[in-house]
């Protein structure tokens, strides 16, 4: 029986250094197999471990997929101009084909129970890569975490919020994040952001957020008497959350933009990882706001 595993792993190690992307299944819920797609560098060496961008799409918890055109682009782009290793994520669509989607009709308790499986996937997907950390070759202590829209908040709240959505606190002991990229996200409630737990952090978000409020505001601004009215605490409110602890960020802020700010800045991905080469890589404490207009 030890032979046979230890052939498997050899399959697996040379498979990944043949080509430049592999599939794994992270978890099965409920009948639901969670898969991640890895992108590696192509000239990588057998001794490299690198850094990690593990991904997470967005669409709302009810649609889209993490072989999406643009976030594909985005994990293969991390891979081949970055030398990371590239990881775009499946997670539960728990809100998929419900009467209520994730609007103002879904309720407040099915909204942070959503948000709780997210987190726990989200978790579990992180957990996998270190349990296979060698096999990936990836720097266990140079994870990034990152998302758009849903899987901004999924990300976001599974970075800070982790002590507020899951109570088996062992499972997760030996994950760490070493930064975040978000892309018009927000968490449940910034005060769980703390010295110990602000990394260094890139946030998009444009001013007139229609659904995922720029500050603190209801979620896609239900009024207090629907079901699904819950406060959220956005971009502006978690960069300040890491200015007060002196952590690094870097705050795009686009006035008068709504929800279009949770597309990837394909534009901006040489700053954004060059911010992550001084501060992840380089432990630099940088603080960054870049203030635009939208455009007519």
């Amino acid at each position: 029986m030890k032979h046979i595993i230890r052939i498997l792993i050899i399959t697996v190690t040379f498979s990944l250094t043949a080509q430049d992307m592999a599939t794994y299944t992270y978890a099965v819920k409920a009948g639901d197999s969670l898969k991640m797609d890895v992108f590696t560098p192509e000239n990588i060496k057998e001794t490299d471990t690198l850094p990690v961008l593990l991904w997470m799409h967005g669409g709302g918890f009810q649609g889209s997929h993490r072989a999406y055109p643009d976030d594909n682009k985005l994990v293969k782009y991390v891979a081949k101009e970055k030398n990371y290793i590239g990881i775009s994520i499946d997670y539960r669509l728990l809100r998929k084909d419900t009467e209520t989607g994730f609007g103002c009709n879904c309720t407040k308790d099915e909204k942070l129970e959503t948000f709780k499986q997210a987190v726990i996937d989200y978790l579990d997907a992180a957990t996998y890569i270190i349990a296979h950390a060698e096999v990936l070759q990836i720097d266990t202590t140079k994870i990034i975490a990152g998302g758009s829209s849903a899987g901004a908040e999924g990300s976001l709240n599974a970075v800070f919020m982790r002590d507020y959505f899951v109570s088996d606190k062992d499972a997760y002991k030996d994950l760490a994040f070493a930064g975040v990229f978000s892309c018009a996200g927000a968490v449940v409630d910034a005060s769980y952001i703390t010295k110990e737990n602000a990394i260094p952090s890139v946030l998009y978000h444009g001013t007139d957020d229609n659904l995922v409020p720029f500050g603190n505001a209801p979620h896609h601004y239900c009024d207090p008497q629907n079901a699904g009215y819950i406060i959220l605490d956005g971009s502006e409110v978690i960069a300040k959350k890491l200015e007060d602890y002196d952590a690094a960020y870097y705050f795009n802020i686009v006035r008068g933009a709504r929800h279009e700010i949770a597309a990837i800045p394909f534009e901006d991905l040489d700053k954004i990882f060059g911010f992550f080469e001084q501060t992840v890589l380089n432990d630099e404490v940088i603080q960054t706001k870049h203030i635009k207009t939208k455009q007519p």
